[in-house]
């Protein structure tokens, strides 16, 4: 077998791995036996030399195989969705609790933030006392007794992808289209699960910009899927604007609480939330066809089941049980909040950089040892054709970030004719 180097520099090189190898440098990188260094310059080789199908396949498998693999004995279907990430995206928060009410069994195993991008696990982990990382038995018993639980990896599930998976990070490997598909279909396949949505975005606030690419990242992750056993579907969604209008980590946890309890219900925001649901539905046999599927979507917010399975999920896994009722009693509020305003109507957003601006205010890492503000942030961010005047409102922790911010939000608009305007939901993927 090759030494690790000499797998590194067959990949640099161009070369085709063998599914032995690629399950040899993941054992080392699991093991010790493979340096963070190695496991840069793997993922850099990778990204710039790319993975085959087969060597696509051969990487899931191995993180997959890395640690646990979980089995469940539930009365109805075990689904997920994942997306690959955006500005403003905390459709995760409410869908779960959503598919949940409606018969759906939802072990969401989430991440932190990567890149530009917020990360589920570090919105939950801005509610005091939620357990981010249970033990195995409580995990299931949430799941069994709420229907659902969004929990991050543990030490026993995936341990690859989890080390790979911070390096990326910080290394400039983020937008590898064969690591995004290792990395998030081998927690998929160690979580158990019947059935995954993909939410593929596109636009200046996600990885992949321009449509080619994200319609061949949802192939890739669909084909991937399917090929392990795994029936999956891919929505290709907007990410031209942020999707929320809010961006930060307790903030958006605020968001999907006035989402659940009808406080707030923004268009695009609820459109990409029930067409993930359907898809999530028919995969499980929940509903026949999409219509009937977000019929039930809308009846379990209507009625405030969904609702209520998200306070018992946040409660069973140790955060306040009150947490709908008195979010602003539990969830950190920054001491500085500014009103930024232009004159004119909004042309266009670029995304990116508001992600960019959360993670300069510390809501976001630099490194993957980096400690985050979770009360930091932006909410009723503008979107194009908005000509209220209010670009944003920044939550800082001090005056001096707050400046920055707010230079950071003006610099990401530009004001004028709006653009085309894009539907939510720009296509399907599979299926």
């Amino acid at each position: 077998m090759r030494l690790p180097q000499e797998i590194i520099r067959a990949k640099r090189d161009g070369g085709t791995l063998s599914e032995d190898e690629i399950a040899a440098f993941i054992r080392g990188l699991t093991g010790g036996s493979v340096t963070e260094g190695q496991a840069a310059a793997f993922a850099m080789a990778v990204f710039f030399r790319r993975l085959s199908v087969p060597e696509r396949v051969a990487l899931t498998r191995a993180m997959t195989q890395s640690g646990d693999v979980l089995a469940w004995d539930l009365p109805g279907p075990v689904l997920d969705k994942h997306s690959t990430g955006g500005v403003g995206d905390t459709v995760s928060l409410p869908l779960a609790p959503m598919v949940a009410a409606c018969g759906g069994y939802v072990p969401m195993i989430s991440g932190r933030g990567l890149g530009h991008t917020g990360g589920t696990l570090d919105k939950l982990a801005s509610i005091p006392g939620y357990d981010v990382a249970p033990d195995p038995d409580l995990f299931r018993r949430v799941v069994a007794e709420v229907g659902c639980a969004i929990i991050g990896q543990t030490a026993r599930m995936a341990p690859a992808d989890k080390r790979l998976y911070a390096i990326r990070d910080v290394t400039g490997t983020v937008e590898s289209l064969d690591l995004i598909t290792a990395s998030i279909l081998s927690k998929k396949l160690a979580a158990g699960l019947g059935g995954l949505v993909m939410d593929v975005k596109q636009g200046s606030g996600a990885f992949m910009e321009g449509l080619p690419e994200a319609r061949a990242l949802g192939e890739s992750i669909v084909s991937v899927a399917v090929g392990a056993g795994l029936p999956t579907t891919a929505l290709i969604t907007d990410m031209d604007a942020p999707l929320a209008s809010a961006a930060g980590n307790a903030r958006e946890v605020a968001y999907a609480v006035e989402y659940l309890t009808g406080r707030r219900r923004e268009p695009r925001f609820h459109a990409v939330t029930l067409a993930l649901g359907a898809e999530m539905l028919v995969l499980g046999r929940l509903a026949a066809t999409r219509e009937e599927a977000a019929s039930r979507l809308e009846d379990a917010l209507a009625s405030g089941r969904a609702a209520e399975r998200f306070a018992r999920m946040v409660a069973a896994l140790g955060g306040p049980s009150d947490l709908l009722d008195r979010p602003d009693a539990h969830l950190p509020a920054a001491p500085v909040r500014r009103r930024v305003e232009a004159p004119g109507t909004v042309a266009s957003v670029a995304t990116r950089e508001i992600g960019l601006a959360v993670i300069a205010l510390g809501g976001g890492r630099t490194r993957p040892q980096d400690g985050i503000d979770p009360a930091v942030g932006f909410t009723d961010l503008a979107r194009p054709g908005d000509a209220g005047g209010l670009l944003g409102i920044v939550h800082a922790a001090n005056e001096a970030g707050a400046d920055r911010a707010e230079a950071a939000l003006r610099a990401a608009y530009r004001m004028g004719e709006p653009q085309e305007h894009r539907p939510a939901v720009i296509e399907r993927v599979g299926g």
